[in-house]
């Protein structure tokens, strides 16, 4: 399973990006997306996405 950025709540600040081990964060049309392909949830990295970690927005960053 992947994680999926809702574009209507991501406010573009970009604290997730650099936080991703598989670098599947990425800006996409003024604000950021997660790839499917290369996200694992941070599986064997943290037990939870880090991404979810440092993200300030409600409900911005949902299991896809």
């Amino acid at each position: 399973m992947a994680m999926k950025i809702d574009r209507n709540v991501c406010t573009a600040c970009g604290d997730c990006e650099p936080e991703c081990p598989t670098q599947a964060i990425m800006p996409f049309k003024g604000v950021y997306a997660i790839d499917p392909e290369k996200c694992t949830e941070c599986e064997g990295e943290s037990d939870n996405p880090k991404c979810l970690e440092v993200c300030m927005e409600d409900d911005c960053i949902l299991p896809a």
